[in-house]
């Protein structure tokens, strides 16, 4: 197979292919990859620095920040919840903040869970609004409330609710942190345990996740892990810097770092929960509720230039109709076309940054098949690019080829 041999089913080194795209970019950050094929790895790879400047070289062993793909993480611990009937997809924002959040803005009382995980709820993209969006792109990020995190992410829950919508509730798609963060906050409310503690004892540890943990991964002043860089001049940031990542309050929204085999645990389950897979098999959810969180929905259906350049930028593919559901963006692909009847070619995906690392995944049920890519550099400009091309190239390498 491209990129070396095989033995004894020993996944094939990808760290060629991935040098070839980093190029003399392999200097000055680093990338990480791993190509699914249901539960096992077929290919991984790993090429480029820690840290700019130095010579320590990036190992499948180092972590890297999953940013907004940790959104899928949050909604299955939703998922969870709903099959134990602590909840419902269509329990609304009234029902689940009636005691928490007075006053609430009328506007928010029949808002449903599920629009809140499809991104349609009219939640601001940030708890700070536009001010925050800038502020991260020049590398400033707010203050956090004061409190414990499931208390700062109370208080973000009451500031974002009293106020009114951006847009009217389910009128269309509109990308929303505080919509995960909101999620996060009722996973506590409603178990009394932190979203970090759900994380690793309902997910980390059945997946059998040993590295997961969350915020920017490694040791201040010391490079025995991957640094992030800044995504415009990428200047190498200490993880233990205020400036190596957001405010912590985004844990449920985008903040969990682990190795890129780790994260491919995830995946995996995924993957084959799905009913559209061949081999589709049920673990932590049933297929039921995995064919909920995978759903393409019409009604959430865009067209619009910002859902193609996504699409774009993560998987090389600007094609015109994308959904979300439940942390995953939905669309097809020739590429991703299975055999049986009824295959449309469906995907799942989704892209991450905090403006320090990147990464993208693609999964593609109907072929049992997933290819997963991290990069420690932030998501605008070149790291984007060759994530991008990465992912390309592995898909066209090892994905499985049609036959008439």
């Amino acid at each position: 197979m491209p990129g070396g041999k095989t033995e004894d089913n020993a996944p094939v080194n990808v760290d060629a292919i991935l040098l070839s795209i980093l190029g003399r970019g392999a200097e000055r950050f680093g990338m990480v990859a791993a190509v699914l094929r249901g539960e096992r790895i077929i290919a991984q790879g790993a090429t480029g620095v820690r840290k700019r400047g130095t010579a320590e070289r990036i190992t499948l062993d180092d972590r890297f920040h999953l940013g907004s793909c940790t959104k899928a993480m949050t909604a299955t611990l939703v998922a969870m919840l709903v099959e134990e009937g602590k909840l419902n997809w269509i329990t609304t924002l009234g029902e689940l903040f009636a005691d928490t959040v007075k006053p609430m803005h009328p506007a928010w009382e029949k808002v449903t869970l599920r629009q809140v995980l499809a991104h349609r709820a009219g939640l601001r993209h940030e708890p700070g609004g536009l001010a925050q969006v800038l502020n991260e792109l020049v590398g400033r990020p707010p203050r956090a409330p004061l409190g414990t995190l499931p208390q700062q992410r109370l208080e973000i829950a009451r500031q974002a609710l009293s106020r009114p919508p951006g847009i009217p509730p389910d009128t269309k798609y509109w990308y929303s942190n505080v919509g995960y963060i909101l999620a996060g906050a009722v996973l506590e409310q409603l178990t009394g345990r932190a979203w970090e503690e759900l994380m690793r004892e309902r997910l980390f540890q059945p997946l059998g996740i040993s590295t997961g943990g969350f915020g920017p991964p490694g040791t201040a002043d010391k490079t025995e892990q991957a640094w992030g860089h800044s995504q415009v001049l990428g200047k190498p940031l200490d993880p233990g810097s205020p400036a190596a990542e957001i405010p912590l309050f985004n844990g449920p929204a985008g903040l969990a770092h682990m190795t890129v085999t780790d994260w491919a645990k995830f995946i995996a389950l995924h993957l084959r929960g799905d009913p559209a897979n061949p081999h589709c098999q049920a673990a932590l959810l049933k297929l039921d509720t995995f064919a909920e969180m995978h759903a393409v929905a019409p009604a959430t259906t865009s067209k619009g230039w910002a859902m193609r350049g996504a699409t774009f930028l993560a998987t090389g593919d600007a094609g015109p109709a994308v959904t979300y559901c439940a942390g995953w963006f939905i669309s097809t692909a020739s590429w991703a076309k299975g055999t049986q009847p009824g295959d449309t070619g469906r995907r799942l995906w989704h892209a991450g940054s905090n403006g320090r690392w990147n990464c993208s995944v693609v999964i593609a049920p109907e072929i049992d098949f997933a290819v997963l890519v991290a990069c420690n550099r932030g998501w605008h400009g070149i790291a984007a690019w060759k994530t991008r091309q990465a992912l390309k190239a592995l898909i066209r390498t090892f994905a499985p080829k049609r036959t008439s």
